[in-house]
């Protein structure tokens, strides 16, 4: 899936921006010369294409061979949509084992393109999402591509983020009372109306809230639809993207997360949340299975998953609320978003029985 573009996108130069009209995305001559001036070679003229859902930070495919990733249109919650930490963090990972796309350039100055953004380079492969291709559509590929959603995880906690220059990233301790904190605020900037849920379950993961291991880089959204496979099998997990909600802290975070988009062959439909549907099909693992394998490869002992997997659900209510806020102001034309407003409603009913019953 990716963004429709509106009209008013993408523009030549700021010149064409009519007064009190919306923000343009893109602003193709002076990002031409920004590329130019960074030894990124840029032909006479520049095309730029969406990639990607577009309901977070917004990423476009350039003509010139590199992929361009930018904030959506405002208003936009404090600290959120921070580009700028995102490339850092990609930046301090080039070193590692880590599965990330290189940074090629970084530009903080607002004046180019309307907002800081940043260049990474283009890879070629599979997301899988809500479709498989052929090629990996077997039992045994499932399950590999399982096995390497894991691994690259796992690759990912096992670095020292000190070593890598990630020291002041994020606060190594009190990462889930911060979380808690965080997104209680988030809520009440986000939110268009009282949502019981949403309390019930806040109240639920405060009064739950479990010792966490020893800190790691967290990626904050981490699931299979934001990783990149290769094309031909075996299957081979080769970029994890979306970045944006990394920081420092409990690493089971990242794996409750993973939990929340993981469906079962048993599970009951989930509407619009079956964002990741595919893995109901033959070879993928089970929750439980998959939780059993990061246990076995990263050596961390697992507990209070179900809390985890509540505070992944309770975060992706406040986002998604935020988006149909956003949706509602007219700040976004994107159709999925406006669905949100029945759609959190239904997550927090969600929410309340993983917490009442478990995975």
């Amino acid at each position: 899936m990716s963004l429709t573009l509106a009209p008013d996108d993408i523009v030549r130069t700021h010149a064409e921006v009519a007064e009190n009209a919306r923000e343009p995305l893109l602003v193709l001559d002076p990002l031409l010369e920004f590329l130019s001036g960074n030894g990124l070679a840029a032909p006479p003229a520049i095309e730029a294409s969406p990639i990607g859902e577009g309901h977070s930070n917004v990423t476009f495919s350039l003509s010139t061979g590199v992929v361009l990733r930018r904030p959506p249109r405002g208003p936009l919650p404090p600290s959120a949509h921070d580009v700028l930490r995102e490339a850092r963090l990609l930046r301090a990972l080039e070193p590692t084992p880590v599965r990330a796309p290189k940074v090629l350039g970084v530009c903080d100055d607002p004046s180019v393109i309307g907002a800081p953004f940043y260049v990474m380079e283009r890879l070629e492969g599979v997301v899988v999402s809500n479709d498989i291709p052929p090629e990996l559509d077997t039992p045994a590929e499932h399950r590999r591509m399982s096995e390497e959603l894991i691994d690259a995880l796992v690759e990912l906690h096992a670095v020292d983020w000190r070593a890598v220059g990630l020291e002041g990233f994020g606060k190594p301790t009190g990462y889930l009372e911060r979380q808690l904190r965080r997104f209680i605020g988030l809520w009440e900037h986000n939110r268009t109306r009282d949502i019981s849920e949403v309390a019930t379950v806040g109240e639920w993961l405060r009064a739950n809230i479990p010792e966490s291991p020893p800190a790691t880089i967290v990626h904050g959204d981490y699931r299979l639809g934001n990783t990149m496979l290769a094309a031909a099998p075996p299957a081979h997990l080769i970029a994890i993207f979306d970045w944006e909600m990394a920081t420092i802290g409990d690493p089971l975070a990242d794996l409750g997360y993973l939990m929340m988009f993981w469906l079962q062959a048993d599970d009951p439909s989930v509407g619009m949340y079956d964002l990741q549907g595919v893995t109901r099909r033959e070879g993928f693992p089970t929750r439980q299975e998959m939780i059993a394998l990061y246990e076995e490869r990263s050596g961390r002992s697992m507990r209070a998953l179900t809390w985890y997997v509540t505070l992944a659900l309770w975060k992706a209510i406040v986002f998604m609320e935020g988006n149909y806020k956003r949706a509602v102001a007219g700040s976004t034309d994107d159709p999925y978003l406006k669905a949100f407003g029945e759609g959190v409603v239904e997550l927090a009913r969600r929410a309340v029985e993983v917490s009442q019953h478990g995975l």
